[in-house]
């Protein structure tokens, strides 16, 4: 389970083998070996006894913003596998099998969202006229990316190209099955401006902090993408893998509305859009948690969602293992087409 902390003035600590939380006057212990992150949403303090046993088990300290998004993490500082994994990672992210990999990725996120469009047409037949002409779009889409060749650095404006045309089919899609009252003129992140990108963006940054934990438990390295490109202090990586999962984050908000679990007092007012509150904030955590911890049919195995991200994590850094094996003996390249010895060499006087 995931400890979410969103009480104002909650004070976590340590008893023996438990987290305990103060807060509001009452006390709730959980067990650490029961936890498998904890998230801190709002201005809490937490004790060094219950940092310490934090890491002793294995368990990340996510600290997110009031948008959802993770800002920092105390986490232990050993690598979560070989560095080769890393090493390989930096090497392929250039090249036509980094570009494979990448597309994998991308066309699993489009077809996570036809499948979804697909349910919601069949739950929803009086949707159907509207919902058929955005399916078949974003099948097209797949196509496109499909017959897409090269290596990162030359395709990449016409992959992000595609992606965007397929999030202007997707959104208007899915603005499709919202009520009325909470459709949305566009996609808005932090703040957002209306309650449905509200909530949505608040799972997001759920799901970065649940990928960035599986890559490096993997022994990949957060930072080093392949679809979108090193920025200083940019999650890259994460912002590639993320694309396979987000469409766990719309089904569960679109699932709220749908179940009429949305109300107006879940926001609070900002001078250029909305945040979510505590109520709010508990609203959708325990919706997502549960989720997260539905298990499904995965490389003909029952595992929770979550899990999923790991496992998924995993075999791509056995991939890159097995594709260090090419790289054995190799010698560094420098930019200019020399050995990078024969470059020192040179630059001897």
């Amino acid at each position: 389970m995931d400890l979410v902390i969103t009480t104002y003035g909650a004070y976590l600590h340590r008893r023996g083998e438990l987290f305990a939380v103060k807060a509001e006057g009452a006390t709730r212990e959980v067990a650490a070996r029961r936890v498998r992150s904890i998230v801190i949403a709002t201005a809490a303090s937490l004790s060094t006894d219950a940092v310490q046993l934090a890491l002793e088990k294995n368990i990340d300290i996510v600290f997110v913003n009031r948008f959802g998004d993770p800002f920092g993490r105390v986490w232990h500082g050993r690598p979560g596998s070989t560095t080769t994994i890393r090493r390989t990672q930096l090497r392929v992210a250039d090249t036509h099998t980094g570009f494979e990999m990448a597309r994998e990725w991308m066309l699993e996120k489009v077809q996570n969202q036809v499948t979804f469009l697909e349910a919601a047409r069949k739950r929803r037949p009086r949707l159907s006229a509207r919902l058929t002409p955005d399916i078949q779009a974003l099948r097209q889409v797949a196509e496109r990316l499909r017959a897409i060749e090269g290596i990162l650095d030359d395709v990449r404006g016409t992959v992000m190209g595609i992606e965007g045309k397929a999030a202007r089919v997707y959104w208007r899609a899915i603005n499709t099955m919202l009520p009325v009252k909470y459709r949305f003129a566009f996609r808005s992140r932090n703040p957002a401006k209306d309650p449905f990108n509200c909530l949505l963006n608040y799972a997001y940054g759920v799901l970065y902090g649940t990928v960035e934990r599986a890559c490096m438990l993997a022994g990949l390295d957060p930072y080093v993408g392949f679809i979108h490109t090193d920025h200083y202090c940019k999650p890259s990586l994460v912002f590639d893998l993320i694309e396979r999962y987000r469409v766990w984050a719309d089904e569960t908000v679109l699932g709220l509305f749908a179940s009429r679990k949305v109300k107006d007092s879940m926001f609070d007012n900002l001078t250029n859009g909305l945040t979510l509150n505590k109520e709010g904030k508990a609203v959708l955590m325990t919706r997502f948690g549960e989720y997260l911890d539905h298990a499904v049919r995965h490389r003909g195995r029952n595992v929770k969602r979550r899990e999923v991200v790991q496992l998924d994590c995993h075999r791509i850094a056995a991939e890159l293992i097995e594709l260090s094996r090419g790289y054995e003996g190799d010698l560094p390249v420098a930019t200019n087409g020399m050995d990078i010895e024969e470059e020192e060499e040179e630059g001897v006087e």
